[in-house]
């Protein structure tokens, strides 16, 4: 299997699933979209992943290469139906490239909070072994507002009432985080924009705060991680 992996800024890559890429000889390549990266013949590719970045699906004019990545996308998914991953970013970015709609999340949620499967997620395999309720990290002030035509909504919270979603029966994507690894939480506050999101969400001591909750949780971050990469790898070869 030959994995592509879609970046949006340096420090929001695959996370703590590079260790099961590696476990695995998984070969993948990375595009960084920010950095003016060109997007390769896709026909190469076995599965393709989406990741997270500052940017909002809507900010073509300040990033234009949104347009193909849109693009792609589509082509991806629809087209040629193969295997699909998006997070936060990426999750909304599926949601706008197949005709959803996205918009402002109010209130933003950052923290380490609670998603619920839905009655279809309990079914989806994707999610076979994991529970209910997840505990995850959050960091997005944009949510799908209206899923596009066929996607089935797998988990909610209370103020995002789309957390995740199948389009299809080849594209998966989760608007929280799964990749998260011991230094996430500092590597992504350096990030001015997001720093700025985090304080004024969470106040000047937010910091302090996410990064407590998220080292307590981190040990079931990477097993819920594990668990849903063999699951993604499982339904790939399928």
């Amino acid at each position: 299997m030959k994995l592509l992996v879609f970046q949006h800024i340096a420090c929001e890559h695959p996370g703590s699933l590079r260790q099961f890429l590696k476990r695995d000889g998984i070969e993948w390549d990375t595009v960084e979209l920010d950095a003016n990266e060109p997007i390769p013949d896709l026909s190469s590719y076995d599965a393709l992943w989406v990741m997270g970045g500052p940017m909002d699906v809507w900010d073509v004019d300040e990033h234009p290469w949104l347009i193909p990545e849109k693009a792609a996308i589509r082509t991806w998914v629809r087209d040629l139906q193969k295997p699909f991953l998006g997070l936060c970013l990426g999750h909304q970015l599926l949601a706008d490239a197949l005709g959803g709609t996205c918009g402002p999340q109010v209130p933003s949620e950052i923290g380490v909070m609670e998603v619920e499967l839905t009655e279809a997620g309990l079914a989806e395999p994707l999610f076979s072994g994991l529970a209910a309720t997840q505990t995850c990290l959050q960091w997005h002030s944009v949510r799908v507002a209206q899923p596009p035509e066929g996607a089935i909504v797998l988990a909610r919270s209370p103020a995002c009432p789309v957390q995740a979603m199948r389009v299809g029966s080849n594209a998966w994507s989760m608007q929280y985080h799964v990749e998260v690894e011991p230094d996430t939480v500092t590597n992504w506050a350096a990030v001015p924009a997001y720093r700025e999101a985090l304080v004024n969400v969470m106040g000047e001591g937010g910091m302090g705060t996410l990064s407590q909750g998220a080292a307590e949780n981190v040990t079931g971050f990477l097993a819920s991680a594990e668990r849903l990469y063999d699951n993604f790898m499982r339904l790939a070869r399928a």
